[in-house]
């Protein structure tokens, strides 16, 4: 299915973003904001998501429950989320009812009350989240491993914040950042489906978001330095130890992006990767096991993920560490390559097939590169990737020193080494 991008930019900042897909009756619309929480000042840490949560709880027009309702009746789906670099709030419906859609996000968006009953029945609901998080040994590893691996810093704070900080968020507060955060100039409003790029301008520009807006300079962001840490968090009712090894990776704006991902579906990206087969079917060590890379704007990291038995976790790990290093000496072999190659050009071309996988491609290609990224860019960039290319990053990346290996589960009393470690 063939792209058919336009794009409108507005004086004030706001972009418009449109990808039509013809012969379907759907539509995904979406707001995302420049905004995520390493945007935050540390006092506010969680107050983007927060924001993100009471815009469903009422607006000047609209009730929680008018919301509520409005939504069923579109017969849709409304998503919103917040990440470490963006807010994102996506509506999928029938194409005859993208207006309504449209006015139902840009009321939420644009006038919510922050009542402070609301605001402390949020609170509540949040910190219940944050339980809820504690009690997945998953989830909760990921928090351990974003603070370790960037101390002192945004990158390496909960998303949902801190029940101390969640709990001072009033109505002044929350409404003091939404003012100065989700502005015009931060805004992307992308659709994809069976949509009409001008009747979409003119909703945006009907709803004021083409009036001038101060612009807000300052985004809080400041460029971390990752750690290498060796953290073991003891848990004794796990039955399973939960771990991850780590390294620096790429940002989402090195040219090496291609070459990252291809390394990372090798390693760990899928049942025929070295991993999987390693850890998972010839010894029987883990149900699951893979390898990811996450990126972001300035920075990234590589991470293989694993649960096992604590009495395994050493195992899982020197193979690991074995794989890590047998890439940098040797590298991937050309039919590694050209496998993990086939699978990654088959999910980007597969994704054409969803407007909600479109118009969030539209809104991240603009948020990280200024521009849009035409399909066919993105498949030369990767065929062009060599074995060389995929040598070459490990090298860089997997070096001793660099490593990081965090750890949750039944765990005393085990000690791990830098010399572990060692590639």
């Amino acid at each position: 299915m063939k792209e058919d991008i336009r794009e409108t930019r507005l004086e004030n900042g706001t972009v418009v973003l449109t990808d039509k897909m013809s012969g379907v009756r759907s539509a995904t619309l979406g707001f995302f904001y420049r905004v995520g929480s390493r945007n935050e000042p540390d006092e506010l840490n969680g107050i983007t998501h927060f924001i993100e949560h009471c815009v469903f709880k009422g607006t000047s027009k609209r009730s929680a429950m008018a919301i509520a309702v409005e939504q069923d009746r579109l017969g849709g789906t409304l998503d919103a989320f917040t990440t470490h670099e963006e807010t994102g709030f996506v509506i999928k419906v029938i194409d005859d009812q993208i207006d309504a859609a449209f006015d139902l996000l840009a009321d939420m968006l644009t006038g919510p009350r922050f009542d402070d009953a609301d605001c402390v029945n949020e609170q509540r609901v949040i910190i219940e989240e944050m339980k809820m998080n504690e009690d997945s040994p998953e989830d909760l590893l990921s928090d351990i491993f974003h603070r370790e691996f960037f101390p002192s810093h945004q990158l390496g704070m909960a998303i949902t914040g801190t029940a101390e900080t969640v709990r001072q968020f009033d109505h002044v507060r929350t409404l003091e950042f939404h003012s100065s955060a989700f502005t015009p100039e931060n805004l992307i409003v992308a659709a994809a489906g069976n949509i009409d790029h001008e009747r979409l301008v003119e909703m945006v520009m009907e709803r004021g978001y083409s009036r001038p807006h101060p612009m807000n300079a300052d985004r809080n962001v400041r460029v971390p330095e990752p750690a290498a840490p060796i953290f073991i968090q003891h848990r004794e009712d796990l039955e399973q130890a939960h771990l991850i090894i780590a390294t620096p990776m790429v940002s989402a704006r090195d040219p090496r992006r291609y070459a990252a991902d291809l390394l990372s579906n090798a390693l760990g990206g899928g049942t025929s990767s070295r991993l999987w087969q390693k850890v998972r079917e010839e010894r029987g060590l883990a149900y699951s096991v893979g390898a990811s890379t996450a990126m972001y704007n300035d920075t990234g990291f590589f991470t293989v993920s694993a649960g096992t038995s604590p009495d395994q976790v050493e195992e899982v790990l020197d193979i690991v560490i074995d794989e890590l290093r047998s890439v940098v000496r040797d590298g991937v072999t050309e039919a590694e390559l050209d496998l993990m190659k086939e699978q990654t050009r088959a999910g980007v071309l597969l994704g054409l097939e969803d407007s909600a996988g479109r118009a969030g491609s539209l809104a991240q290609c603009e948020m990280v590169h200024g521009r849009q990224i035409p399909v066919e860019e993105s498949l030369a960039n990767l065929a062009a990737v060599t074995t060389e290319d995929i040598q070459s990053l490990a090298v860089d990346c997997f070096q001793t020193d660099k490593i990081a290996f965090v750890a949750l589960g039944d765990l005393d009393g085990l000690v791990i080494t830098r010399d572990r470690l060692a590639i």
